[in-house]
């Protein structure tokens, strides 16, 4: 038995081993690459997953790698709105934000999931800065008035990535949360999905990886043997027309478009209810998820 149990455990070492040697050459591909990863999802909420996650992000600073972090925190603000007796709303999956309502927002995501975050990463040894979009400049927005006018809802206008440039040659790990401010003064929530693609287009980032609540996308939803591993372009915008990729979706598809077209490499839309799901992703010769290619 004793004999079974170490042939076991050396069976297991050598497994782990096989690993390593498995991401050696991505990890050599990646060296200093930037990776944009927008955080949310289920991901955000199971306190497993969350730990799995931050020790994702500090794994791939510690190969080379320089990951930037933005995320959401959706469920956290309805929480406290619920808490203030105020119905959360929205239209077209926006959040109808009036000035209440974005100041909620506001504290929410910079005051608590922001620092939590920040800390977290801290505590697995990273060195994490927690920013706004208001940080240096870092985002101006403009009220968005696609769905008519739903409050203080914006969109990126510009992105700044002088104070992302200085953290990431300092070692930092900067974790972003999506309010900006607008010429007009005004404070603004910005999708976090948008927030991503828009920074991981201006910093010219090797990946922009999305976490999400499904495993990626698929052919036909009722068949869990149609996933789709790559995509194009051409292809993504044909299946939205034919409602192959629908609902929510839609918008994290149109977010890696266009981060694509400006200038990032691949997008990858994976299952973050997946224990380590961005360290199989990109150092596995298989990966997971749907990557979305020019």
């Amino acid at each position: 038995m004793m004999a079974l149990m170490e042939e076991n455990s050396i069976m297991e070492a050598i497994e782990k081993a096989n690993i390593l040697v498995e991401a050696l050459p991505y990890i050599k591909n990646f060296r200093g690459k930037t990776f944009v990863i927008k955080y949310g999802g289920n991901a955000m909420v199971n306190e497993k997953l969350k730990q799995m996650v931050m020790k994702d992000i500090v794994l791939l600073k510690l190969v080379g790698i320089n990951p930037v972090v933005v995320h959401g925190g959706g469920p956290e603000i309805n929480d406290m709105l619920k808490k203030l007796n105020k119905k959360p709303q929205f239209v077209n999956g926006l959040r109808v934000t009036d000035r209440e309502t974005m100041e909620v927002v506001e504290m929410v995501l910079t005051g608590k999931v922001n620092k939590e975050i920040v800390s977290f990463i801290n505590s697995y040894g990273g060195k994490a800065i927690g920013l706004s979009g208001k940080d240096g400049g870092l985002i101006t927005a403009e009220k968005d008035l696609t769905n008519g006018d739903i409050g203080f809802v914006g969109y990126v206008k510009a992105v700044n990535t002088e104070i992302i440039d200085l953290l990431v040659k300092q070692g930092y790990i900067p974790v972003i949360a999506p309010v900006a401010i607008g010429e007009d003064g005004e404070t603004y929530n910005i999708n976090a999905d948008t927030v991503a693609g828009e920074i991981a287009g201006s910093l010219g980032a090797e990946k922009l990886i999305m976490l999400t609540d499904v495993e990626g996308i698929y052919k036909n939803y009722a068949d869990k043997n149609s996933l789709i591993s790559s995509l194009d372009i051409e292809t993504a915008l044909r299946y939205i027309d034919d409602r192959i990729i629908d609902g929510g979706m839609i918008p994290k598809v149109l977010c890696c478009i266009n981060a694509i077209k400006k200038g990032v490499k691949t997008t990858h839309i994976i299952d973050g209810r997946m224990p380590h799901s961005i360290l199989l992703e990109i150092f596995t010769d298989e990966g997971i998820g749907t990557m979305v290619v020019r």
